[in-house]
């Protein structure tokens, strides 16, 4: 099924990611994989599942009920992350429960090494933010019924409302769900970019990669999706405009998503071809960078920790 977008728009489905796209697991160069390792099990319940080193670099995978959701890369030598350049704003952590969340955001507080950066209500979901010890943004959210997200006209209407945390924390929080989470589910809901420019992520996320706008009124950014979600990516510019290719440091190393079917790959390849954007395609997988250098990897379901590790 197309969305309501794509159909006034008058996009053809060789155009726009299948609506049954998703987020994969992220990527991030560390500098301390211990310290960082220890964070993400500690503070969201997130389990080591695999790693192997390759040359100087070793790649450990965590994640949640075997569901892969970091991959962290211990990249010796490299720089910290310029906040005024394009790469990571945060990666957002989805949960399937009010109860499921307050756990998370629950556990994540309590860490020594968290820094807690915010709550909000933004219509479609509730969030909380934090800050992991070496500077990635972290957002940890729960979507709200997807019956109840407003719209008018094609623009999904979120918003940056009030959102108590100890209110939340109260009303959700459980002996059951502070025991359960390391089994709980969990996944990457979405990932927010720093771009330097909107028009040129514009050109890549949405026309070459083929998500859809959802918001594009809120100053300095961009929200997309594929099949009406309120969001898969988002860019914005608030504190890397102007921001050139992305100098090799800590920080991202790869956006991931899955598409159900070869054919879909087929159209993305097409699509990237046709403007002219380098790809390599492996038969399972299609892998390209934005024009600041983040790379972006999309691949057919079912992806083992050996294959994330080999990447």
């Amino acid at each position: 099924m197309r969305s309501l977008a794509a159909v006034a728009g008058g996009m053809t489905d060789a155009q726009i990611l299948h609506p049954d796209t998703t987020m994969d697991a992220v990527t991030l160069r560390v500098g301390d994989l211990e310290a960082m390792s220890g964070y993400y099990a500690d503070a969201l319940a997130l389990t080591p599942l695999e790693e192997r080193s390759r040359g100087r670099e070793v790649h450990r995978v965590l994640g949640r009920a075997g569901t892969p959701m970091v991959r962290l890369v211990h990249t010796p030598g490299l720089p910290a992350a310029d906040p005024r350049q394009a790469g990571l704003f945060h990666t957002a952590f989805l949960f399937d429960s009010p109860a499921a969340l307050a756990a998370t955001v629950h556990r994540t507080a309590q860490h020594p090494r968290s820094r807690f950066a915010g709550a909000s209500d933004h219509l479609v979901s509730e969030a909380f933010y934090f800050t992991d010890p070496e500077g990635n943004g972290i957002e940890l959210y729960a979507d709200r019924a997807r019956d109840l997200w407003q719209h008018i006209g094609d623009e999904l209407q979120m918003g940056v409302e009030r959102l108590d945390p100890n209110d939340y924390l109260r009303r959700h929080l459980t002996p059951e769900a502070l025991e359960g989470a390391p089994t709980d589910g969990g996944s990457v809901g979405h990932v927010h970019l720093q771009v330097g420019e909107i028009a040129t992520a514009d050109a890549f996320y949405l026309e070459a990669l083929g998500f859809e706008a959802t918001v594009r009124w809120y100053p300095g950014s961009l929200f997309a999706s594929a099949g009406g979600y309120h969001h898969h990516v988002a860019m914005n510019t608030w504190n890397s405009a102007g921001a050139g290719p992305r100098a090799a440091s800590l920080g991202i190393g790869e956006v991931a998503l899955t598409v159900p079917a070869r054919a879909d790959l087929d159209a993305l390849a097409d699509r990237l071809r046709a403007r002219g954007i380098d790809f390599g395609d492996d038969g399972r997988t299609v892998t390209t960078a934005d024009p600041w250098g983040t790379r972006v990897t999309v691949a057919l379901p079912g992806t083992t920790t050996d294959e994330l590790l080999e990447r």
